[in-house]
């Protein structure tokens, strides 16, 4: 989708990844290839004007590597911060940037302290490598330390408060070379089974920017940008409780909660990430029409059924099917929010379960 948003500006591209199948592969010269090796990644390097990526699990220590021959952005840096839960929770901290309550675990004992401390129910989490809800594990009681400790030990681990939020939101932003920050509207979230399955954007009920709890995000994202000296696209995912945004966690990338902005924003998030990290002016992140996101999870309704709608707008990624795969995603507009819930309610019964 980076690709398929630069092309029209000019843009070529060529991506590293190691799935001779990379979906990237029909809109970009592709290396096929380990990204821990040196060679691999001086070979990509090659005549590139700069680099990026959009996952988080890449190697820091490739980035590096990379940095010496190539600009990447957003950088080591952020990449680091958000690939650990530890260092990403004090990040927001120290930015006087609420979260949950949170400690390290090491050990069993450690573990049994956390609750302790803490309180039930909380969640395990892997402190690396979650993603889409892997990684974490509910403690309702005390009783159940040993047995979730049987399961998740042997890892560095992180303990958090659980949150009893009233949903789920996050914010997307964009920050330029010179340091110039403009924010999507604020959305809401659905996850099911840990995977995200729709975005309603903007929030319902924080439909004008003036709103408190918007101005808190942008201003917290702003922080946290800067903090970082980010370049690129960034999300920051909230647990909303009352009138107070408690941060969940970050991505370093271009996010599948602003897939909407490919249809619904006057610049997409994927044009605007090009944009911030090749020098150039920022779009407008100004709404067109609210927009609902609907990802495609695994076996979904043929692609006919959802073009029958009027409204629709279809992205499918070229992706092997398989249980719990984002395989695309589809964009529903309205010309008002009562439309965008009135088609929502229409398609519940498409969504897998």
């Amino acid at each position: 989708m980076l690709a398929l948003a630069g092309i029209p500006l000019g843009l070529t591209f060529r991506i590293l990844d190691d799935s001779p199948d990379a979906p990237a592969a029909v809109v970009a010269e592709q290396m096929c290839g380990p990204m821990d090796q040196a060679a691999t990644l001086d070979a990509f390097a090659q005549g590139l004007h700069c680099a990026t990526f959009e996952f988080e699990n890449v190697l820091v220590g490739s980035v590096e590597h990379l940095l010496a021959r190539v600009p990447v952005y957003p950088g080591a840096l952020a990449l680091a911060k958000s690939q650990d839960r530890l260092p990403e929770k004090e990040l927001f901290r120290s930015l006087q940037i609420m979260t949950a309550p949170f400690m390290p675990v090491r050990t069993l004992d450690d573990l049994r302290e956390a609750v302790t401390a803490i309180g039930s129910p909380a969640l395990l989490k892997t402190r690396r490598f979650g993603y889409d809800g892997k990684g974490q594990y509910p403690i309702r009681s005390k009783t159940e330390v040993s047995s979730v400790w049987e399961r998740m030990g042997g890892h560095p681990l992180i303990l958090e408060g659980w949150v009893p939020f009233d949903r789920e939101l996050s914010q997307v932003s964009v920050r330029s070379r010179g340091g110039q920050i403009k924010h999507y509207p604020l959305v809401e979230n659905h996850h099911r089974k840990g995977i995200l399955q729709r975005t309603i954007a903007p929030a319902p009920g924080i439909e004008n920017d003036d709103h408190p709890l918007a101005i808190q995000s942008r201003q917290a994202m702003e922080k946290t940008m800067t903090a970082l000296n980010y370049v690129g696209v960034m999300a920051i995912e909230w647990f909303q409780v009352g009138n107070e945004l408690i941060a969940n966690e970050m991505a370093p990338r271009v996010h599948n909660s602003g897939h909407w902005t490919m249809d619904g924003a006057v610049t997409s998030q994927f044009e605007n990430h090009l944009r911030a990290i090749m020098g150039w002016e920022l779009g407008s992140t100004h709404l067109r029409q609210p927009a609902l996101m609907i990802n495609l999870i695994g076996d979904h309704r043929p692609a006919a059924d959802w073009l029958s709608l009027p409204a629709a707008k279809l992205h499918l990624y070229g992706k092997s099917p398989r249980k719990g795969r984002k395989l695309g995603h589809v964009n529903l507009i309205g010309d008002s929010m009562d439309d965008l819930l009135e088609m929502a309610e229409s398609v519940r019964e498409w969504l897998p379960d």
